[in-house]
């Protein structure tokens, strides 16, 4: 195959990381794994920085990421809130080291702090004269959602500050940074209630807390176990430059003093042979807490060293993101079974022994497409290595061949629709089968289910189990057989009565204000 031009590679990397980004920040839907992301990412900014003619101020490399949704007010941050450089490696963290002396003109060893990288959805506080009056999401870096009547709800977070005895004292106004996320045990409650109410689960933590803090309705996200962590004081409202502080460590302190939730597990580092230590002993720790990290963040510990190093426009230059590798585990798999979706798209999935993996239970696993198991030879009955880079759906990375059946057969995707029985099409170019039956029931429930989702219609109350009833007694054949719906039809169905009827059809009339641009992604 021949490879494309640098401009042509340029150009495809944007679309993929516009369609990622779009995906991650706001359907909260993330697509691809953080390791994959970011060596998307850097390939990209290599080429442009080989190639400066091919740079352009629309590239994802010149912004730090995603837009808002539409339904909560937009907030423009003070200071950006901007993204950090990352590493993968011991020598990435020396050569960081090393930038820094570069940049002060001075040798260390220089004092770090070192924190954990917590997975969730970053958000920026406002307090004036001690109280909580505004919070937003990270949104674009410069402009994020209002999210302060759901934050409200979050128990962790102060709506008013301790302000006695503190030194310096509460300045009149005051902005913070933080990390709401759920815990793994959370989690669990939250999927267990989302089972029985016969909705789909949430693949991760970060994926609940996202979703959670974005919903429309407080009372709903105040039915969620969300946290915070704070870790970042910016110096809106104080005299002179900034804050009147030394170190990040004596922020740190200062906050918890404050009545900010502070992770107790950051560390004060002399040197970078201390950060590496702190680095290693916790991707071996990781697994022991019950909320998901997936590195260190590295910082400069003196805030005047860090006004002289000063930042990019995506980065601070005095910081730097320690990424742990992706986690794995060994385990076989029991079957291949075939999805359809709401295109037709045949998908193979890998059912597995469950096992343990980076806070969850798995028993699934995505195998993409019938070119990505006959690269790999995966087979049933197979010993395979799984991973959950950055808790993403887990996927197959390996066979173990040394402990294949001497039995096992290579696997054959089918040439009819699992489901409908049709001619299952490969069209030329194409890496995926199609059911050729466009009313097939598994194409009609899913193109019901993406038509009703939070990011296109937003239907409250038809989840997946409503849309599978619907379909299967004949009452709905397509998107537009939501809106001939009536109350006798629904009270009669499954675990639904007349109140739970009316409720559906009161957010299927609301559905029809929600505009052309959502309505064209819904359909």
């Amino acid at each position: 195959m021949q490879e494309s031009s640098p401009a042509g590679r340029v150009e495809e990397l944007r679309e993929l990381l516009r369609k990622y980004d779009y995906s991650y920040y706001v359907l909260d839907d993330p697509q691809v794994a953080d390791f994959e992301y970011d060596r998307l990412y850097a390939e990209l900014k290599r080429l442009e920085e080989e190639h400066s003619e091919l740079t352009t101020p629309d590239s994802p490399t010149r912004r730090v990421g995603g837009r808002p949704l539409e339904g909560f007010a937009q907030v423009a941050h003070g200071e950006p809130m901007l993204s950090l450089d990352n590493s993968y490696s011991e020598e990435e963290l020396i050569e960081f080291d090393r930038r820094i002396a570069r940049g002060l003109g001075e040798e260390g060893p220089f004092d770090y702090v070192a924190e954990l990288k917590f997975d969730g959805l970053g958000v920026s506080l406002r307090y004036e004269n001690g109280v909580f009056v505004q919070g937003a999401t990270r949104g674009d870096g410069r402009t994020g959602e209002d999210v302060t009547a759901n934050l409200r709800t979050v128990r962790s977070l102060p709506l008013k500050l301790k302000g006695e005895n503190l030194s310096p004292p509460l300045p009149g106004l005051l902005e913070v940074r933080g990390e709401v996320y759920m815990t793994r045990s959370g989690l669990e409650r939250v999927n267990a209630q989302r089972r029985e109410a016969g909705e789909p689960e949430f693949a991760n933590p970060r994926n609940s807390a996202a979703g959670s803090l974005r919903l429309l309705d407080s009372s709903l996200t105040a039915k969620r176990p969300l946290k915070l962590f704070i870790y970042q004081l910016l110096g809106a409202g104080w005299p002179g430059a900034r804050p009147r502080f030394y170190s990040h460590s004596q922020v740190l302190s200062w906050l918890k003093e404050a009545g900010f939730p502070v992770n107790p597990n950051w560390c004060s580092c002399v040197g970078i042979k201390q950060v590496i230590g702190y680095c290693r002993r916790w991707a071996e720790l990781r697994e022991e807490l019950d909320y998901n990290i997936d590195g260190v963040v590295v910082k400069l510990d003196h805030l005047d060293l860090r006004e002289r190093l000063g930042r990019t426009s995506k980065a601070p230059r005095w910081a730097m993101a320690y990424k742990f590798a992706a986690e794995q585990a060994r385990t076989r798999l029991l079957a291949i079974e075939i999805q359809v979706g709401r295109t037709g798209a045949l998908t193979p999935t890998a059912r597995l022994e469950p096992v343990f993996l980076a806070g969850t239970t798995v028993s699934n696993a995505t195998l993409h497409n019938e070119d990505e198991i006959e690269r790999k030879d995966i087979r049933v009955g197979d010993w395979v290595w799984i991973e959950k880079g950055g808790d993403i759906i887990p996927k197959v990375t390996a066979v173990d061949l040394k402990a294949r059946p001497a039995d096992s057969q290579p696997y054959r995707m089918p040439d009819s629709c699992p489901v409908c029985g049709s001619r299952a099409v490969r069209e030329p170019g194409e890496v995926v089968r199609r059911c050729s039956n466009a009313a097939c029931p598994a194409q009609v429930k899913e193109r019901i289910r993406h038509f009703t989702s939070r990011g296109a219609m937003d239907i409250e109350g038809a989840g997946p189990a409503l849309v599978d009833q619907v379909v299967e007694k004949d009452l709905v054949r397509d998107v537009a057989g939501l809106y001939t719906l009536n109350k006798e039809e629904l009270a009669g169905l499954e675990r639904m009565g007349e109140k739970s009827a009316e409720n559906l059809l009161a957010g299927i009339e609301d559905s029809k204000r929600r505009g052309a641009a959502r309505l064209l992604f819904a359909l």
